[in-house]
């Protein structure tokens, strides 16, 4: 039981500090797995198992409308079933990927029944009721939280047996169409985020991008040290062709006198 509410008591406050603190990226497995490891007195553990899944799920990011794999219960439980049943990082890999996948799909209906809050949202903006705003804000920010603990301590409480045979009841064709979906979303939310900065004048920084990982084989690293050289160039040009004008254009205003 102490296990169970510790678990989810850390998996709830990392979800809302992220949200309260500005995105300050408490939520990643970086830091979830190494505070779950603290409260079930394995900090070693926690760490090794932080690490890995922090590799596992870099590029899942909430971006836009996609909601990816959830990395709070991923490295949550992951590392809780590792540290509970002793088998160490090789348990939280293998159960981290298919627990998030699971999670995310309750996150998209929990997002569902926030969205049936936007009609009184809505009221309460048109009445100026700033007060009642920030009651409905933070009342949705408490139920996502407790979602949160809930999923960590119902699925400690119940152990990692239970969790493990419910995943593989799951019939293949489900868990590969959410594993395929959860790999596609992280892809969707970029081409959303990207989508209304798509015209003529960036295309062309979208085509070498392309070029450099597809033909010449870059690294990501290595292609966005060639965006920040390029953006830096970019910005460069465009003051120094203000800085001009505005000179050419005092010039003028001083000939005219």
């Amino acid at each position: 039981m102490y296990e169970a509410i510790m678990v989810g008591l850390v998996m709830a406050i990392a979800w809302t500090l992220e949200k309260m603190g500005g995105t300050c990226m408490v939520m990643r497995p970086l830091v979830v797995a190494p505070l779950v490891g603290l409260v079930l007195g394995d900090l070693a553990t926690g760490l090794v198992v932080g690490a890995s899944l922090e590799l596992v799920f870099m590029g899942a990011m909430q971006i836009g409308a996609a909601v990816p794999p959830d990395v709070i219960v991923g490295a949550g439980l992951g590392t809780a079933f590792a540290i509970i049943s002793g088998k160490g990082t090789e348990t939280a890999l293998a159960l981290a990927l298919p627990i998030s996948i699971l999670a995310q799909s309750i996150k998209v209906a929990l997002f569902i029944v926030r969205s049936w809050f936007m009609d009184f949202a809505m009221k309460l903006a048109a009445d100026a009721n700033v007060r009642g705003m920030h009651a409905l804000n933070f009342g949705g920010l408490m139920l996502q939280s407790g979602m949160y603990f809930l999923v960590g301590f119902v699925a400690v409480l119940l152990g990692a047996p239970a969790v493990t045979s419910f995943v593989e009841a799951i019939p293949p064709v489900i868990m590969s169409g959410l594993t395929l979906a959860g790999g596609m979303i992280p892809a969707v939310g970029f081409a959303l985020l990207l989508q209304p900065m798509m015209n003529g004048r960036n295309f062309i920084y979208f085509l070498l991008g392309f070029v450099l990982f597809a033909y010449l084989k870059l690294p990501i690293m290595a292609i966005t040290i060639i965006g920040v050289g390029v953006a830096f160039i970019v910005a460069y040009e465009n003051g120094s062709a203000g800085t001009q004008t505005a000179a050419v254009d005092e010039g003028d205003d001083l000939f005219d006198e």
